[in-house]
């Protein structure tokens, strides 16, 4: 065999190795004037300082505003039809290790720290307050309950019952919440009641928790997050210990950051329809910004009137008043040439999600638009102070934000027919911790992420070997049977000597 290789090396002396092929599709750069001016400025300041990507300091703070308005306002996308977008917002950043993801998050949802620190400190004084009021009403129902006991043996029945029925029941006071960082679904249908504007979940890493959903003892904890998308969705389960619970709108917002290579394995997975329910498609505001060309050392003070102005915008969406339980949120349309430019861009994007070449996961992803440009186009409305109805500035931003994340989407979904490209570049990074002749189930035990089953690493491998970085030889089988095996050998010029 040996004496086959180095025929096979002599006779390719000639042939070196071809560089791999970008797999990955364009995306449209990040245009600052897709955010509203209040924030604009900020976000920039911020990657400008971070030196990281702009799109992952805008995505983060699309999230926490959409997470803050909640159920607060809501918008009818037809004139006439009922149906109703909550918006709410599910983002994801798409990064190597070390691009700024976790410090991205952090700066843009640094006003909800503080708003949620506030929230905690008032209510760590209304809880005083309660301690003392309780002890009142103690002593005020074990005078009710005498009253009541003497009413009884006097055969007031009834007059004991109403005194009775009239006895307040005083209730700990709750912190209202707005992030979520790490907890189950019972605890969180407990804090959505609590908070019935909505939630954020935030998570630096979202592997993890999209890992663990993937996985026969999650799946009805997957049922529950799909419900929440919607942001209008009523809930209940049942538990031993917790009762029924029932949540009335399921509204969560959900930002994270996840790296490439731990991402190709779900979108692998929707795209072969193993794990195929939406809920890779429902991460709208996904992006995955090419890595910056170039980087410079920033060592200034923020930009303090873009701070203020990015921090009030987040206090504008806090402080507007909640619906009481017993109404319905306000409901605004688009104008009237805003609605014009609303159903051109839908009649579009149909069409794009319906071509016969397009692959299902991304048609799916496609068609679940709407409801964000929706969603985007009333946030946008608010922030810049108009009320009413959503006019064509804040549509035509909103559709400038399609535009934008359709060409991300492409590239996430091209994980799927280029994994053998991104396959085979792991491999050519990590050669020297394969042996000299190695097979494709040597690559497989590796258990590295992407090359995960034998059909990812056979076309990884085909792929070294069409540009000649492997070679291939088939090794017959021995006198005592089995298969024929592939055996694979660098090309001389990648070896270290």
């Amino acid at each position: 065999m040996n004496a086959t290789f180095a025929a096979i090396q002599q006779a390719t002396d000639d042939l070196l190795p071809k560089p791999l092929p970008t797999s990955l599709p364009p995306v449209a750069p990040f245009d600052s004037r897709m955010l509203p001016e209040a924030v604009r400025d900020y976000v920039m300041d911020v990657a400008d300082r971070q030196q990281s990507p702009p799109d992952f300091v805008a995505v983060a703070t699309i999230c926490g505003l959409a997470a803050l308005l909640g159920r607060k306002l809501l918008i009818r996308p037809k004139q006439n039809d009922d149906w109703t977008v909550t918006p709410n917002q599910w983002g994801i950043i798409i990064g190597r290790p070390s691009a700024m993801k976790s410090p991205s998050i952090k700066e843009a949802l640094r006003p909800l720290d503080n708003i949620e620190r506030q929230a905690r400190q008032q209510q760590q004084q209304e809880s005083k307050a309660f301690a003392a009021e309780s002890k009142l009403c103690e002593f005020e129902r074990k005078e009710v309950e005498l009253t009541a006991k003497g009413l009884f043996k006097e055969g007031k029945r009834q007059q004991a019952l109403k005194l009775l029925a009239g006895t307040e029941t005083k209730k700990l006071p709750t912190r209202q919440r707005i992030i979520v960082n790490d907890t189950t679904v019972e605890k969180l249908g407990e804090l959505l009641n609590e908070n019935a504007n909505g939630l954020l979940l935030v998570r630096d890493e979202l592997a993890g928790w999209l890992s663990k959903l993937a996985q026969d003892d999650y799946q009805v904890d997957r049922a529950f997050y799909l419900e929440c998308f919607d942001g209008n969705g009523r809930y209940t389960y049942d538990r031993i210990g917790r009762g029924t619970i029932e949540i009335e709108n399921c509204t969560l917002s959900l930002v994270g950051g996840i790296q490439p290579s731990k991402l190709a394995q779900l979108v692998r997975a929707a795209i072969r329809g193993t794990v195929d329910d939406g809920l890779v498609q429902r991460l709208q505001l996904a992006v995955w910004p090419d890595d910056p060309g170039s980087w410079r050392w920033r060592d200034r003070a923020p930009n303090a009137q873009a701070r203020e102005r990015f921090d009030q915008a987040f206090e504008k969406l806090h402080g507007l008043p909640f619906p009481a339980q017993d109404k319905q949120p306000p409901i605004w349309r688009f104008t009237a040439a805003a609605q014009t430019m609303f159903v051109d861009w839908m009649e579009r994007l149909q069409a794009q999600a319906r071509r016969c070449d397009i692959h299902p996961a991304l048609e799916s992803h496609l068609l679940k638009m709407p409801q964000t440009v929706a969603g985007l186009a009333l946030l946008f409305e608010v922030l810049d102070d108009q009320s009413g109805s959503v006019g064509e500035v804040a549509t035509a931003r909103a559709m400038d934000w399609a535009y934008y994340l359709s060409s991300h989407a492409e590239r996430i979904y091209s994980m799927s027919s280029n994994g053998g490209v991104e396959g085979a570049r792991l491999i050519h990074e990590r050669r020297d911790k394969l042996p000299s002749f190695f097979t494709s189930r040597d690559v497989q035990r590796k258990g590295w992420i992407g090359l995960d089953s034998p059909e990812a690493v056979r076309d990884a491998l085909d792929t070294l070997v069409d540009y000649q970085h492997l070679m291939a030889l088939e090794v017959p089988s021995s006198t005592q049977g089995g298969r024929p095996t592939t055996r694979y050998t660098w090309h001389p010029s990648l070896v270290k000597m």
